[in-house]
Parts: structure tokens; sequence; C-alpha cells
């Protein structure tokens, strides 16, 4: 991987067009003063284009020369690249469950642009996917059910919606680059209502963010620590700002405020993990990202950035079941599971999952978990063969049940 790495920047560096451009100009610019000319004079004709004959030559070997070193190093780049990734078939599916949905598909793919701040790019993606959409399949796509608060085609060209990626994007920006989590800090202010009914601490993580900066952010003209001007900052703004969040947080108050006896030696305190944490910013704005989506319905991370990943994951152990089935001549049976595992990292698992402990079967819609008034839970299946209508024992413990005493549970 190191070669490919050195051939890429070798590329990036002079694989250019640059000077080949340079030479086109060049070339322009002298028939454009040939042509001026001949237009001048038209008795000249033949002499301008005697004189040009040389430099027109010598300007296409030039051209042609900088397109070889190009090719050159594309070249070597590209023999680099089949030799690391070895071009593979691509597993061949039945069953497609994507293939008559385009709605779906678009939608994702405008929401992920405009997520990433591309507002132009999902402008013209947006006309681009309407414009030879049949009305019936629009209606289709708004009245589908399992996306993104229901957002269909059309509201994702609302101006609105933009404005408030524009704005997340701009409070973003403040306080990743430019350290000012006040933008941050009155928006969570004004949705204050909200994060509370979700039981976000986010307006409390500002709030203690902000007078953690304070606290160690102020400096003498000579760029020293201002330690005294810093602290007296610092507990003024806990003073006006943070008084109302006592009653939720009173602990991590007397914390913060405790931080001031140690002042002189943060580095040494029990408290340099809250005031000395390198990943703070990032970590708030990673908070911050995920409740500004969550109140306008969305989820924190891209659904298209999520479905790639974990495409992208899952592929090369198709490729490998597709290899054995081949081989064993055998059919994928299951049209709503797969038949291996797939190593997704903890953060892909959305989905809870119940294994019946009598049967050993994963739960399904049609088959799902049902919890007994002893608290034990078993599959549906395995509850009508083991009480066959009627008052049953367990399997786990002494309680007797009857079927209609369980309880249906939702994962």
């Amino acid at each position: 991987m190191e070669a490919l790495l050195a051939e890429h920047e070798r590329l990036s560096k002079s694989g250019t067009l640059s000077k080949s451009l340079h030479d086109i100009q060049n070339t322009i610019d002298l028939l454009s003063k040939a042509r001026d000319s001949i237009a001048a004079n038209p008795d000249q004709t033949s002499m301008e284009l005697a004189k040009l004959q040389n430099p027109v030559k010598s300007s296409f070997e030039d051209v042609h020369k900088g397109l070889e070193e190009v090719r050159k190093y594309h070249n070597k780049y590209v023999r680099l690249l089949d030799k690391k990734f070895k071009d593979k078939t691509l597993p061949e599916m039945d069953y497609d469950a994507l293939s008559s949905q385009a709605g779906l598909i678009n939608r994702a793919i405008a929401m992920h642009l405009l997520r990433e701040g591309q507002f132009s790019v999902a402008s013209t993606f947006l006309s681009e996917a309407t414009r030879n959409q049949s009305p019936d399949a629009m209606t289709d796509d708004l009245t589908m059910s399992g996306t993104e608060h229901d957002l269909g085609i059309d509201s994702l060209k609302s101006e609105s919606l933009r404005k408030q990626f524009a704005n997340m994007y701009h409070i973003l920006h403040e306080m990743k680059v430019e350290r000012n989590l006040m933008p941050a800090i009155e928006w969570a202010r004004g949705k204050s209502a909200e994060l509370d009914r979700r039981g976000s601490n986010l307006q409390f993580e500002l709030g203690k963010l902000q007078f953690v900066w304070l606290f160690v952010g102020s400096h003498l003209p000579n760029g020293r620590p201002n330690i005294l001007e810093g602290r007296e900052r610092a507990l003024e703004y806990a003073r006006h700002e943070m008084s109302h969040f006592r009653p939720r947080y009173l602990k991590e108050l007397q914390q913060l405020c405790g931080a001031i006896a140690f002042c002189p030696n943060l580095q040494q305190s029990p408290y340099r993990r809250t005031f000395l944490n390198n990943d703070a910013w990032d970590d708030i704005a990673t908070v911050f990202t995920r409740e500004f989506c969550s109140l306008l319905g969305l989820s924190s991370d891209s659904p298209l950035y999520i479905a790639v990943t974990a495409g992208a994951i899952a592929l090369p152990h198709f490729s490998k079941l597709q290899v054995i089935m081949k081989d064993k001549r055998t059919e994928w049976t299951t049209e709503h599971e797969i038949p291996v595992e797939i190593p997704l990292p903890p953060s892909y698992r959305f989905h809870s999952i119940f294994v019946c402990p009598v049967s050993k079967e994963q739960a399904t819609d049609q088959n799902p978990p049902m919890m007994m008034p002893c608290g034990h839970v078993v599959a549906k299946e395995s509850l009508d063969k083991l009480s066959k209508n009627s008052r049953f024992k367990c399997p786990y413990c002494p309680n007797e049940s009857h079927p209609k005493e369980a309880t249906k549970l939702f994962m």
C-alpha cells in the first residue's frame, strides 16, 4: 500500500496537464496573432503562414511530450492499482430489493448532498431526478414509509431545509475552526424546550465547554496563559449563564468550580481530563450534529453513507458465498435473511435481535418474541408448541401460564 500511496503522490505532483495547457495556450496565441495580421494585411498571408510553420510544429511537439509524461505516470499508477486491487466479478443476485425503488435511491442521494452542504449540486441532482419522473411515481415517493421522516423529493427542494443545513454548517465552522461556541449556544437556547423533551444534555455540555475554554483560553500579550483572568471570566460566565443548570447538574457544576483550587497545576489535578481534553471540541460537534438532525426528524449520520459502507464491508463475504454456492451447487433459499454473518461494527447495528432459547431460531415479524408472565421470553412458534392452546409450564422456571397471558415484544 505504501508503494501505491507514493505513486499517487508522484502522480498528483508530476502527472498534471498544466504544462501541456500552457503549450496549447501559446499555440492559440500564435494562431490568433497570425489571424489578426492576415486580417490587417491580406497580401502578407503566405509570409505569415510560412512564419507559423516552425513555431506551431514546435508547440505541438511540446504538447505531445507533456502528454507522454502524464501518460507514463498514469499507466504506472493504473498498473499498481490493478496489482493491489485485483478485479473480481461482483456477486449476482436474483432478488434486488431496490431495483424498483428509484425514488428511494434518489432521495437518499439528495439528502446526502444536502447533509454535506453541497446545495448547488443537490439542486441540480433533484432537477435531473424529477425531470422525467411521472406524476404517479412522484406520488409513490411521497407516500412511502420507512424513510427519514417520510421526506419526499419535493420537500428536499424546499428552501427552508437548505437554510437549516446551511445554518448547521455555519455553527460547526464557528465551533471547529474559530473555537466560537456562541452560535451553538444561541441555537440550543432557542431549542431548549425541544431538547429538554428529548432528555438531551447538549445545552449544558456547550456551557461546560465554554466555561473550560474561558478558564484555560485567556492569554497575556506575550502569549503566556493568564490564569487569574481566565478564572474570573469563567466564574462570571457560570454565574450569569449556568445557574439555571443547578437543579439537574449540581454535581458537575461543583466539579467545575472545584477545579479553581487546582488552576496553577491542572495537569496534575483530578480535573485534567475535563480541562485538558483535546477531543472535547470534536465530541461536542458530534453531539450537536446528532441533536440538530434529530430535531429535523433525521438520523445523525447519512443513510447513504451507512448503506454504502455496510455494503463495502459485506461485499467480500457475498463474493466468497457465491463461489461456495457455485462449487457446491446450492442456492440462497431465504429472501429476507442472509446465510452468513456480516461483521458490521457495533455502530452499524440498529435493530435488536432475539434468538429463541427453545428453537434456537431468530425471531421475525411472523414469529415474534413473546414474554410470559414470569418474565421469560420465547418465540411465538415455540410458545404454541409448548402450550397447545392450554396452560403450560415455563421451560425455565416452575411458573405456569396460559398463552393468552403472553405479551408480544417489539424490537
